[in-house]
This record gives structure tokens, sequence and C-alpha cells, in this order.
């Protein structure tokens, strides 16, 4: 057949990319295209850091094309007038992509396929992003999930595909006009000022690697510890597809059949579980778009929230007075991560400490992770605010004392990130401060009384059902 076009999207790979690889198959020469947003300075769901990733992976990914016949052409505007131009210059038949799981990206998919059929081409999108679409894990009832332990039976109860090889030659024509690699002045933005893991699907593979051989082993015992390399750190390449979900789950699974180790097993099987919960989400956000809306919970919408002001701003820039809280929040903005459990601690310190609306940490929380995921994030705050599926229930308040007391016990990870704090004492930065005084000359006090916060969260939800009957 004639050249198809492959279009990149967030599977920044040429190993086991399932459109790839099939486009690769049923023609001549393949067209690898990634077109690039063309919006400005600032955005509500991105920023420079993951902009900044992003330019390392595209950078990766072409060189890694180059090794296959191919290169990356880059296009910036809207898919739908972008990808017929490639159409007219290429002549191709088809258009692979594999399919998105965000609302707006499968709105751009329907759009493409009835273009598509206008223009006389195939239109391919492909499963790729999970290792389940959402509708093959639902009830006996044909309905989905809306808790996610029956959801996780179901899940791992069924077979999983193996990993795809890479394409061996894509053809790809030379003479087609691409645009320049960019940087995130693309974007009208500013190189970023954090330090970022390394991009490009070599780094992740190498990160694979270590989460298996080093990490995963001990991950059921250390994965609530923040001041420890406890996690897998693969969120970022999951996200951008710089690996693909299949090959994480068969490294895993070759490691736990090598394994005698009753307590390595624990710790595989615990991480398998949390690639469950991140299709949870994903089957959550298709079945119920509208939880980017609104609560998922209906007997939480229209909560009344606070309005933000300079606490809000002392949360965002890690200046709160409660150790753990800013030690997360200074670990987002200088790395473009912060660990699990310190996300829900900064969390539930917005929506219940705070007041503030979680809408308002989702936005910043996706403008500044490197694995900002829609469905993950939307998924981690509504569960933190209590307005989730399957969320924490709402009288369930972290105390943000006592949780940095049982997971950074000796303040190691609160040290690393407060350096103001690192000549006090632990069991002072578990506590707030009695005497009036801060617990470091230049830290400041606690900006709020935990203990009185929770008892108005506690009143502001008791109204709120009882006001609207539910």
């Amino acid at each position: 057949m004639g050249p198809a076009i492959h279009w990149f999207r967030r599977d920044l790979r040429v190993l086991d990319n399932t459109a790839l690889l099939r486009a690769s198959m049923a023609h001549d020469a393949v067209v690898p295209c990634y077109l690039l947003s063309s919006w400005k300075e600032k955005h509500a769901w991105t920023g420079p850091k993951r902009q900044h990733f992003l330019c390392g992976c595209l950078r990766s990914l072409d060189a890694n094309l180059r090794t296959l016949g191919g290169r990356l052409i880059l296009r910036t505007g809207g898919p739908i007038e972008r990808l017929r131009e490639l159409v007219e210059e290429t002549g191709a038949t088809a258009i692979h992509f594999n399919r998105d799981p965000d609302p707006h990206g499968k709105e751009v998919e329907r759009r493409l396929a009835e273009k598509c059929a206008e223009w006389g081409i195939e239109c391919h999108g492909w499963h790729d992003v999970t290792l389940h679409t959402p509708q093959q894990v639902l009830t006996k009832a044909g309905e989905p999930y809306r808790v996610y332990t029956p959801y996780s039976n179901n899940w791992l109860s069924l077979d999983k595909d193996p990993p795809l090889p890479r394409p061996k030659d894509l053809g790809t024509p030379r003479n087609l006009r691409s645009e320049d690699l960019p940087d995130v002045s693309h974007w009208g933005l500013p190189e970023p000022d954090a330090r970022l893991v390394e991009p490009g699907e070599r780094a992740a593979l190498d990160r694979l690697k270590t989460a298996v051989d080093e990490r995963l082993a001990r991950y059921a015992e250390r994965r609530d510890s923040p001041s420890v390399a406890g996690t897998s750190r693969l969120s970022q390449d999951l996200r951008f597809g710089l690996l693909s979900v299949r090959t994480i789950f068969r490294r895993v699974e070759e490691a736990r059949k090598a394994t005698r180790s009753p307590d390595t097993r624990q710790g595989l099987d615990t991480f398998v579980k949390e690639l469950a919960w991140r299709e949870f989400y994903m089957a959550i956000l298709h079945h119920f778009p509208n939880v980017l809306e609104e609560e998922f919970n209906p007997d939480w919408r229209d909560l009344p929230w606070d309005e933000p002001g300079e606490k809000f701003e002392a949360w965002k820039e890690g200046r709160t007075g409660f150790p753990i809280v800013d030690a997360g929040m200074r670990e987002l903005l200088n790395t473009g991560f912060m660990h699990n459990r310190v996300r829900m601690i900064t969390a539930m310190f917005l929506t219940k400490d705070l007041h503030l609306d979680w809408r308002l940490g989702e936005s910043f929380f996706m403008q500044h992770l490197l694995d900002g995921e829609i469905a993950s994030n939307n998924g981690g705050w509504q569960w933190s605010a209590g307005t989730g599926a399957d969320a924490a229930p709402y009288f369930r308040i972290q105390n943000p004392w006592s949780q940095s007391k049982r997971h950074d016990p000796k303040g190691d990870y609160i040290r690393h990130w407060v350096p103001e704090l690192a000549d006090v004492p632990a069991n002072a930065l578990h506590e707030a401060p009695e005497n009036g005084r801060p617990i470091a000359d230049d830290y400041p006090l606690p900006c709020l009384d935990h203990k009185a916060e929770r008892e108005r969260t506690l009143a502001i939800f008791k109204k709120h059902r009882s006001e609207s009957g539910r």
C-alpha cells in the first residue's frame, strides 16, 4: 500500500508501539509526525517543566526513528488541518494513531475519523495506553465499576497482551518539510529552573531496569516513605509513552516468576495493583467525563469553598509552616515530581485545612508535574477531597503532623526540601509549636490550627449533606 501517517501523541517511543508497528506492517512507507500545540505563555494543564521534558523526548524520538529509516516530521497547529496537509503532501492512504484516554483527545479522534472518510483514506485508532480498555473491565451487569477493589479483582484476572517488537524499516520519504525540534520558547515559556529526570525512551528503559532490579522488591514496605528510593519513578514515562504499560507489566511478571522470596513477590504484586489504580481512574474518566467539571459523588456537588488568598499562595510556594506540606510543594517546584504519599497530604491540606476547591490544586499540579496524567490527577484530588470514586470519607482527615511523624519519622525528607529546618530535631518537625515561636528563625509559624480547621470541615460537610437532603 501507499504511505501511512503515524501520528505520535502520548506514545513517544519506537519499542512496543501498537500504531507505529501496525502502520509499518501494512504500508510501504511511514510518515511519523508530531503536532505541536500553538498556545502561548500559559496553559491550565501544563507548564515549563512538562514542556521542557516533552522537548527532550521529541529529540530522543527523532534520533530513534532515524535508526529505523525514519525521522520525526513536526508541524504546529490544529491536528485536523496539519494532518490534512500531510495527507496531501505525501499521498498517504491511511492515518494510524494510538487512542487518547482523555475527552478532548477522543473528540479530536472522532472528528478525524469523519474527515478521513471525506478524504477517502483509512483511519486506524489503536488501543495502546492501558492493558485493558474501560469496556473490557465491567461488572457482571455490564456496568462500570465505581469502587477500586472489585475493579482490580476483575482487572487482575484478565489475560494481558505481550509487548510488541520495534518496526524494522519505516522508509520515511526524505523530501518532507519539517519544523525544527522545539524548545520551551516555542510556547513562549522560560526554561524551567528545576532538576528534571532525563527524557527519552533510553532513559525510561534504564529507569525500568532500576525499578525492577532494585526498587520494587521492597515496594510494599517502602512506597509510603518519601525519604527513600522506594517507588518506581516511572510515572512520567507512562504519561509520555516512553514505556508501554505492556512492557512494564511483562518485566515485573518475569521478575516475579524468577524470585523465591515472598516479600519480593508482595512488593511486585503491590506495584501491579498501582497499575490497576491508573486504569481504574482512566475508566472512571471514560465512563464519567463530567468528573473534570464536577464532583464524582453527587452528594458533594456545590460544596461551599473559600476564596483563594494568601494562604493559597503560601501552599503553592511551600511556606505554610507545616514542614511535610512545604517539603512536598518544594519537591514539586524543584523537580516536577512529588512523592505519592505526600501528594495525598498536600491535597488534603488544601481541601480540608484551607477549605479550597480541589480544582485549584488539580490545575496547579498539572502545571508542574512531569507525570501530569489527567485521569490520575483528577482521581487523586477528588479522593483527597472526599468527593471522588472510592474516595476517602469526608470525615477521614489526615493530620499533617502525625502523617509526617509516621512516614518521615527522622525528618530526612523534610530537611532535604526545607533547608531552613536542617538543624531542627525530628520531634519538633512533627508537632505544632506551642510557645508561639517558629521552629526555626527563618521558617514561618503554621498558617492555621489543624484541629480547628478539621472541626470546621466536618461541620461544612455535615451541613451540606443535611441541607441537600442527601
